[in-house]
């Protein structure tokens, strides 16, 4: 069957292009996602796991399909779900990362760290550069603990 697509698609031209669209989108229906390690942790309000994706003769899902996708089985806005930390194994076609669902928004934004809410788009993210960042810190650090110093008047 995919020896006569190739074929098909050498002599077909301008047309390949609409194949390798219908191919992606086939592949695309193989993927299969696994949880394991399921972990419902009542003091943080959030389902936690390890997600196993496997998906033969394609690239990895972003992350956004992939929190997609767990949001429709947890029954749950993708917002509440947090995917990261994937690995894809030698070889490809398996990839292991975590995620975390979380039961409400309040509660994601109250125990998730601002860099992965940042990447999920629910704060915005820093707009001033690193450089001033390290410099502020670094002057507060010297005024810590000194009084102001008074200007001397000259008479």
């Amino acid at each position: 069957d995919l020896s006569t697509l190739r074929l098909f698609e050498l002599s077909a031209g301008a047309g390949a292009v609409q194949l390798d669209v219908l191919r992606a989108a086939r592949m695309a229906e193989n993927v299969l996602i696994r949880t394991r390690k399921f972990m419902s942790n009542r003091l943080l309000f959030r389902k936690q796991m390890v997600v196993d994706i496997l998906h033969p003769r394609r690239c990895v899902l972003s992350l956004k399909e992939i929190r997609e996708r767990l949001a429709k089985t947890y029954k749950t806005s993708p917002d509440m779900v947090f995917a990261f930390g994937f690995r894809t194994k030698f070889g490809g076609g398996k990839s292991t990362g975590f995620a975390l669902v979380y039961d409400s928004l309040d509660h994601a934004k109250k125990f998730e760290p601002r860099y992965r809410l940042a990447r999920n788009g629910l704060v915005p993210a820093p707009t001033k550069g690193r450089k001033l960042r390290k410099e502020r810190k670094n002057k507060a650090k010297k005024v810590r603990g000194t009084k102001p110093k008074k200007k001397k008047t000259e008479s």
